[in-house]
């Protein structure tokens, strides 16, 4: 078990007591080095929905609760084992594997991914083992897998290291929401294997080692999500489209927009089963084939509303932010425990529906053109009677409890002068104020998160060395060529047109990089009269642009074959610049 995990377990076992007794105010909380900030009542009292264990649902099937973010299921058959869903790291697998191994010794049999998240599959490796098992998925699983190095991999990976506090300090972090915590961080080690066998259209059945499944395609929190049916047990694996807290029909991390009627028509089919058992892929099972539909159809429902009660205020005419304040689960709804906001938020939701159907533009032609941000932010100060005034009002917000308003001021405070300690530590009590009330997992661990920057916490970049070198290798080429245009300086490559060539011997790829004044257009051909081209094995490439093999010794060593200038092909390389950190 990593260092990490142990303390990550052990820091919540502690506040799962201590944290009930504090209650929640207006007052604004001390930020010490090591001391945690208090938590919402209900969201810490909610540790004890994600609490580590492993559940006997059935004389053969086991769910793991509480090891990562997400469970990882056992089902025994005659002559081995299926796993459904295999957490986020080799850390969290290995703890979960060796409590299988406590209750069969039986191989491997197949791997089934209810869909791409990362907390379902990168522990996969730990099971596959010496069993070479069949690995399932949903037929767009792959491309989703693949999106791992979408371009924009950099943004993504910071926002999920605050929505999910990886970088916390002890005490900050109750839960993640819909598990205790996720193992994901600059040191995590992780082992995905892709799946080997996928299936497309509504639903294929399988027998494996004497069990009969149904695979049902099931779209909701993900394009490619499925859901698993056990026809002779009447037990259903949900995977993400349930779990006990409203959904996250977005993601603060940044996520496009998922189709919530999509996923409601997911729900129905899961109802229409009358599963006696629901096993979903965080928290913990349900039993009761009553309690279970009315569960379903609760859930549903409070999607359903929200959808359609944003979609008719925009018929109304109201703006995006007037529909938020406006749209809110009905009393009998908002009442159930398994609807409480521990994940995803209605506002976020309202929001996520209202851009997904109309864009960006809120429909009040004075945003049409923002102000820019030192515009606004000295106009803010004018108004409060120059910069100390609008610190004073910043900082009296705070007193009085008005802990947005004085955290909306501090910003504006900080883009005059990034630099003026006083705003930034307004800025870090609000945070720390809002974090202390919110319901959110996500929400609280974003402004802490966020706090802790304010203080001088970095977001550093995974170990690139954590990632195996076959897992690496199975990633497309392609995908890493695109993803260089977006590393592309636009001002450093104004003037700049040249053409580049890019040979892989090992997959007989060939491609084009077209730098033409500010942008890179990369093909999927070797160009006719390039400037200068690359020669080398499509995993050197992959290594070189992971930051695991130092591109000075590859070339010198002649892994990499320069065909022209070498001038000319360091200085096109040099047009390309990772993200700042």
């Amino acid at each position: 078990m990593t260092e990490k995990v142990t303390c990550m377990r052990r820091r919540i076992a502690g506040l799962l007591c201590g944290v009930l007794l504090m209650s929640g105010c207006d007052d604004v909380p001390t930020i010490q080095p090591g001391v945690g900030i208090p938590a919402n009542q209900k969201l810490a009292a909610h540790n004890a929905e994600v609490r580590q264990e492993v559940i006997r649902v059935a004389d053969n099937v086991h769910v793991a609760v509480g090891f990562g973010l997400a469970n990882s299921i056992m089902i025994e058959g005659t002559d081995g084992v299926i796993i459904v869903d295999t957490t986020e790291s080799v850390a969290v697998a290995e703890n979960v594997k060796a409590e299988f191994d406590k209750i069969t010794d039986k191989p491997v049999k197949a791997i089934i991914y209810t869909h791409n998240h990362a907390d379902h599959i990168l522990g996969s490796g730990v099971f596959v083992g010496d069993d070479n098992p069949e690995i399932y998925a949903y037929e767009t699983t792959p491309e989703h897998i693949d999106k791992i190095l979408q371009v924009i991999r950099p943004v993504i990976y910071k926002r999920s290291m605050r929505q999910f506090g990886s970088l916390l300090e002890d005490g900050d972090v109750i839960n993640a929401g819909i598990g205790p915590f996720l193992d994901q961080g600059p040191e995590s080690i992780v082992d995905m294997r892709r799946p080997t066998k996928t299936f497309s259209g509504e639903m294929t059945s399988l027998e494996i080692a004497g069990i009969k499944l149904e695979l049902h395609f099931a779209p909701g929190e993900t394009p490619d999500q499925i859901f698993i049916w056990l026809p002779d047990q009447k037990i259903l694996l949900s995977g993400d489209n349930y779990y006990h807290s409203f959904p996250n029909l977005y993601a603060i991390r940044g996520t496009a927009y998922r189709d919530v009627m999509d996923w409601v028509r997911s729900l129905d089919k899961m109802r229409a089963l009358h599963p006696d058992i629901l096993v979903p892929s965080h928290t913990r099972p349900l039993s009761g084939a009553d309690e279970i539909y009315d569960r379903l159809t609760n859930y549903r429902d409070a999607i359903q509303y929200v959808h359609d009660q944003t979609i008719r205020q925009m018929n109304n005419g109201l703006t995006l932010q007037e529909i938020v304040e406006t749209v809110n689960l009905p009393p009998h709804l908002a009442e159930k425990p398994y609807l409480q906001e521990f994940y995803g938020r209605v506002d976020w939701s309202v929001r996520s529906i209202f851009t997904g159907y109309l864009g960006w533009f809120s429909g009040n032609a004075t945003d049409l053109e923002a102000l820019p941000l030192e515009e606004e932010a000295a106009a803010m100060a004018d108004l409060a009677g120059g910069i100390d005034a609008l610190r004073e009002k910043a900082h009296s917000a705070l007193d009085a409890g008005k802990f947005q308003w004085s955290l909306q001021l501090a910003d504006h405070l900080l883009v005059l002068n990034d630099e003026d300690t006083a705003a930034g530590d307004i800025r870090m009590k609000a945070l720390a104020a809002l974090a202390e009330r919110e319901i959110s997992a996500n929400g609280r661990s974003y402004y802490l998160t966020q706090m802790r920057e304010q203080g001088g916490l970095k977001i550093i970049e995974p170990d690139p060395h954590n990632i195996p070198a076959a897992m690496l290798a199975a990633f497309p080429i392609g995908q890493f060529m695109q993803a260089m245009r977006v590393s592309l300086d636009a001002e450093q490559s104004a003037d700049v047109d040249m053409i580049v060539g890019f040979a892989f011997t090992d997959t007989g790829e060939d491609f084009t990089i077209h730098v033409r004044r500010g942008v890179a257009e990369v093909t999927e051909e070797f160009p006719e009269n390039p400037a200068a081209s690359i020669r080398t094995e499509s995993f050197v490439w992959k290594e070189i642009l992971a930051k695991r093999r130092n591109p000075a010794i590859a070339f010198a060593s002649g892994d990499v074959e320069i065909n022209g200038s070498m001038i000319d092909m360091l200085s096109f390389l040099s047009l390309f610049q990772p993200p700042d950190n």
